[in-house]
């Protein structure tokens, strides 16, 4: 097992990276601080009674480091033997979550053990990360066979779906972040620039459907997405099909002909320019399906999915917010949107979120003091709206400080992934580092308005054992996996 006399221990504490858990010792320390400072209310005499959540919060945080002494006293090659058990009981546990009689806010994440609670869902993204690593690591993986990538998608669908049914939309997006890992091990970019052209179609779309250009019929949503989709399959055409000049003949025929016919609605006869946007569209189309043929060249045929596939998600978007989406999210993102205000009702939280915070100004009002989060304005101040304390107690000052914590814990990942001797231990790494980075990204985000509200929590401060423990598996294994790197095995 290791090197010398086989005496594991003394390798494996030598090899530990004491600067990543040093950095989750300083996250939890200011973790405590914030949770103490959100649930405080004036009067009380004792922040560490169990009685109250900052004194509950000391026996989740006691727990995880226990947690994360045992999860480091194991022989790492455990995590990768039984990655597929761990990932089949969690799964197990989600399915059996999904008929849990209690209903917590509307969802049944949540399993009541007499005064303890506990949300799989927190637990299933070690254990997805997990299988997905040992999937990824067998002999002959190659991310580029479609039936390789099916079945990492499998991997991550699979809870996804278990967790969307408990009616628990924000923990199941975040298995979105395993695109981030895939990316690293070799996922064409084109896949992950596709998902980023569907959040600027829908962005743009929704935002300005209403919005008429000049003085036409023509909604500027509309107009700016067909652009944008001509643009992104032009420039499609020069990176995957080399093909520079074909590039600057689409885009001299599409922009010129619509700014054409712009003109001619704005100053002749006002009609709507999106029809003839696409009849370019759909003669675009024809134009590469020809070269595909005469070329042979399969790429043209991806980037006939991709303007085709945009176009369907552009005008299926404005469907899906309006009939499919429950009318709370649909609220949120209209409220996100600027398309309504709602400030007593789903824009509530954000705005005295963002009154909290600014608040504290520089240098914040201290430990304790902050009168926002004292008289409760601020709904779930010390879960998913957590930052918003540390805005108004430890000011610009504090908030960077958290921040820079956090960059420091996500650049530390990199590092110990980077330098696994096996793709095991790499494709864990970034599955952990992907992970926190979705939540702090979209935590700090919908604190300050700039992301949904999704109800997720920031690693290490929101409030609760099921996170902190979740959190914890995540790091931990991690640490384990890396510690291992250098011994010798038998």
């Amino acid at each position: 097992m290791t090197q010398g006399s086989g005496n594991k221990q003394p390798g494996v504490l030598r090899s530990l990276d004491w600067w990543t858990i040093g950095i989750y010792l300083a996250l939890l320390t200011f973790g405590w601080i914030s949770v103490c400072g959100a649930s405080y209310t004036y009067g009380d005499t004792d922040i560490f009674s169990l009685d109250t959540r900052s004194g509950m919060q000391i026996v989740w945080i006691g727990t995880s480091i226990c947690l994360g002494f045992v999860l480091l006293m194991l022989d790492d090659r455990l995590y990768d033997t039984f990655a597929y058990v761990i990932y089949a009981a969690l799964l197990l546990l989600l399915f059996v979550t999904i008929f849990n009689p209690h209903q917590i806010k509307g969802s049944r994440s949540w399993l009541v053990l007499g005064p303890l609670r506990l949300q799989p869902a927190e637990f299933a993204k070690f254990a997805t990360a997990l299988a997905l690593a040992k999937f990824m690591s067998v002999h002959g993986y190659n991310i580029h066979r479609w039936k390789h990538f099916a079945v990492t998608l499998l991997i991550i669908l699979t809870p996804m779906m278990f967790i969307i049914l408990q009616r628990e939309t924000g923990s199941a997006l975040v298995y979105l972040a395993f695109f981030l890992m895939f990316y690293r091990e070799g996922m064409p970019g084109s896949i992950l620039f596709t998902g980023v052209a569907a959040v600027i179609y829908f962005v743009v779309g929704i935002r300005f459907e209403d919005t008429m250009l000049w003085d036409t019929p023509t909604s500027v949503g509309k107009f700016t997405v067909l652009l944008f989709v001509q643009i992104f399959t032009a420039v499609m055409v020069s990176v995957y099909c080399r093909e520079r000049r074909l590039m600057w003949r689409i885009l001299f025929y599409c922009v010129g002909i619509t700014l054409l016919f712009l003109l001619f609605s704005e100053y002749v006869i006002p009609f709507d320019v999106v029809w003839v946007q696409l009849v370019l569209s759909a003669l675009l189309i024809g134009m590469l399906l020809w070269r595909a043929l005469a070329t042979r060249l399969r790429n043209y045929y991806f980037i006939i999915a991709f303007a085709l596939g945009s176009m369907a998600f552009f005008y299926s978007a404005d469907y899906v917010l309006n009939n499919v989406l429950e009318a709370h999210q649909r609220v949120r993102i209209n409220v996100l949107l600027g398309l309504e205000e709602d400030l007593a009702g789903a824009g509530y939280n954000v705005h005295q979120s963002e009154i909290a915070i600014g608040s504290g100004g520089l240098e914040g009002k201290g430990f304790l003091n902050g009168t926002q989060t004292k008289l409760k304005y601020v709904p779930e101040q010390d879960t998913d709206f957590i930052f918003c304390t540390v805005g108004e107690e430890e000011g610009f000052l504090g908030s960077a400080g958290v921040l820079i914590l956090f960059l420091a814990l996500i650049l530390r990942l990199i590092h110990l992934a980077e330098r696994q001797p096996y793709r095991f231990g790499r494709v864990y790494g970034y599955s952990v580092l992907s992970i926190f980075l979705f939540h702090v990204f979209i935590n700090v985000g919908m604190v300050l308005g700039l992301t949904p509200v999704i109800g997720i929590p920031l690693p290490f401060f929101s409030y609760g054992g099921s996170s902190l423990w979740g959190f914890t598996f995540l790091l931990f294994i991690f640490l384990r996996i890396d510690a291992g790197r250098n011994l010798a095995r038998n």
